[in-house]
């Protein structure tokens, strides 16, 4: 009720003058509510900030520590880490038909090989350059152009390709080998010129280490261009000049060595493949045992000796590049 100014009376409070009152209410507890929202958003929000420092403090640590366990152990896992894609073994490998181009690849490469060794010689550098680039090339995309056991022997060790693909890739190297020279041995009989094909010259006696440490070492050296080829694997030229240059270069130190150091002609070929296709193994001698022993020696010079140092010479590849890395 309220007082009127010209009877004193108390009159009743018209309506507008309730709603205001209520809305002023209603405004001060908003402006509570508010206030009290407000005062409980900053410790909120402080909080938050403290746990995520500590919580970056707390991660800080484990991370120290696993850079510190990297280092010790990081140098192996990526050595031997695994290299191709997929999980391909003798169940899964054959269901896709990527196997067998690869696998023609190998061969048609290698007979191209051992067809131009037979018909050029092993110690043409420069014609040998020229004509490896080429076949290097058109092989490449089709199965990685290993085009020689050393070379897929080192891919198996350091893991780029399978064991099932590598065994493959051998079994088709040796018979595109195989098929290169029974196509010149024809040619050769068709031609009646009597022209014999080239063979290695038999190991002289008391030189069987001699040979068997040059054919090691080219044979590691060929190993370690063959890996450093692998980081160009995207550009098929760069790769194979790499790859040939590498095997030139390798056969050209064998050379020099044999002939100069042991006056050896003839005795290094860095190509178990090809090798084997140069009649290295003795087809005669005074029994059994005297033919099983040549033949094992024979095996031990130009096909074991020359995978063991195409091993080395790719971990030794990986293992420079690791290092750069880390």
């Amino acid at each position: 009720m309220a007082k009127s100014k010209k009877s004193g009376k108390r009159t009743k409070t018209t309506q507008p003058a309730k709603e205001e009152k209520l809305l002023k209410n209603e405004t001060k507890k908003v402006v509570k509510k508010t206030n009290t929202a407000k005062k409980t958003v900053k410790p909120s929000k402080t909080k938050t900030a403290t746990v995520a420092i500590k919580a970056e403090e707390v991660a800080e640590k484990p991370a120290e520590e696993t850079v510190a366990k990297t280092a010790k152990t990081g140098f192996f896992k990526k050595m031997f880490a695994k290299k191709y894609e997929g999980n391909e073994n003798i169940l899964t490998i054959f269901k896709s038909k990527k196997i067998y181009g690869a696998l023609l690849g190998e061969l048609f490469g290698t007979m191209f090989i051992a067809m131009l060794i037979l018909t050029i010689g092993a110690y043409n550098f420069i014609y040998l350059f020229l004509l490896f680039i080429a076949v290097f090339v058109a092989v490449h995309k089709i199965s990685g152009a290993n085009l020689n056991p050393i070379a897929t022997v080192g891919m198996m060790v350091t893991r780029r390709i399978s064991p099932i693909r590598g065994v493959l890739y051998l079994l088709a190297q040796v018979v595109g080998a195989w098929i290169g020279l029974s196509i010149i041995t024809a040619f050769l009989n068709a031609g009646g010129s009597g022209v014999e094909l080239p063979a290695m010259t038999a190991i002289p006696e008391g030189k069987f280490w001699s040979v068997t440490l040059i054919e090691f070492f080219g044979a590691t050296m060929l190993g370690f261009f063959f890996a450093r080829a692998q980081q160009f694997k995207h550009s098929s030229l760069t790769f194979a000049v790499i790859a040939t240059g590498g095997t030139i270069i390798s056969l050209l130190l064998v050379y020099v060595i044999s002939a100069n150091f042991f006056s050896l002609d003839g005795t290094s070929m860095l190509n178990p493949a090809v090798a084997l296709m140069y009649q290295i193994l003795p087809k005669s001698a005074d029994n059994v045992g005297q033919l099983l022993g040549g033949v094992g020696l024979a095996l031990v010079t130009y096909v074991i000796f020359p995978m063991i140092g195409g091993a080395i010479g790719s971990l030794l590849s990986d293992a420079s590049q690791t290092l750069t890395e880390d």
